[in-house]
């Protein structure tokens, strides 16, 4: 059975690490909550009964120690991308080190639609934490109501109550925020760090690429949402062609919003 387990677990793997990722910004805390969450899976393998998935489960151990992690934190504001933005502007060393990583590091490439989903990390930790970690849960990877009641610890009715205010909330900040989708919105960092990292690149022509980008003539809200969540799952940020570089700002962030920077 522990063989059978440790093959498993390593399938579920990399959707644990993203997801983690995702809630926590930071690598290293990711990494020694995945290897806790499969110490105290295997730890507790008798206890496993098979009345939900495997997935679920684990993913329900990695849900309480990421909660238990960050319960103590701060929550970032979601205007922390301009926040970070303006300590960048004034760290040498930080644009110094994500040049090298554009030029020389095989995962070093810069895409909007990487960006994207870079952004979603961040804007989300202004979400109380059982928000975010619901509306990940759903729109990213893909659990149903019932399951995510299940790894939260929660009512059905609480869970959909969380979900519709994580979602709303998203979407009312996005369309305030984001250029992309309200050309009235404050933040166009997806076109102005495609500017630095491809200058050569034409932003317009890349974000006509993109599903998102496209449909926000509709103002469709919830529709453009949806293209967001779409090009999420679709981004693995352990292992994309852009997840050095994308890591490398993520680090800056955590680091400035938890007051390190």
């Amino acid at each position: 059975m522990q063989e059978t387990f440790t093959t498993e677990f390593e399938t579920i793997r990399p959707q644990l690490r993203s997801y983690i990722l995702r809630i926590t910004a930071s690598v290293a805390d990711t990494e020694d909550i995945v290897q806790e969450t499969w110490f105290k899976a295997s730890q507790n393998l008798a206890s496993f009964q098979g009345n939900s998935t495997l997935k679920t489960w684990l993913f329900a151990i990695a849900s309480n120690l990421a909660k238990d992690h960050l319960r103590l934190k701060k929550r970032w504001t979601e205007d922390c991308t301009d926040i970070c933005k303006q300590a960048a502007l004034g760290n040498r060393a930080f644009f110094e080190e994500a040049m090298n990583i554009r030029m020389n590091a095989p995962q070093g490439h810069f895409e909007i639609q990487e960006h994207i989903a870079f952004c979603f990390t961040c804007i989300a930790k202004s979400l109380p934490l059982e928000q975010q970690i619901a509306l990940l849960l759903k729109e990213v990877y893909e659990f149903r109501v019932r399951e995510i009641a299940e790894i939260m610890s929660l009512s059905e009715a609480m869970t959909k109550y969380y979900l519709h205010t994580a979602r709303s909330k998203m979407i009312e900040v996005f369309d305030r925020r984001c250029a992309l989708i309200n050309k009235e919105g404050v933040c166009h960092q997806c076109t102005e760090l495609n500017g630095i990292f491809n200058p050569k690149q034409n932003a317009q022509e890349e974000l006509a690429k993109i599903d998102m980008a496209r449909a926000a003539e509709s103002g469709d809200k919830e529709h453009l949402f949806d293209l967001r969540m779409q090009v999420l799952r679709g981004i693995d940020p352990f292992e994309s062609g852009a997840a050095e570089l994308q890591l490398h700002h993520l680090e800056h962030n955590r680091k400035v919003m938890e007051g390190y920077l």
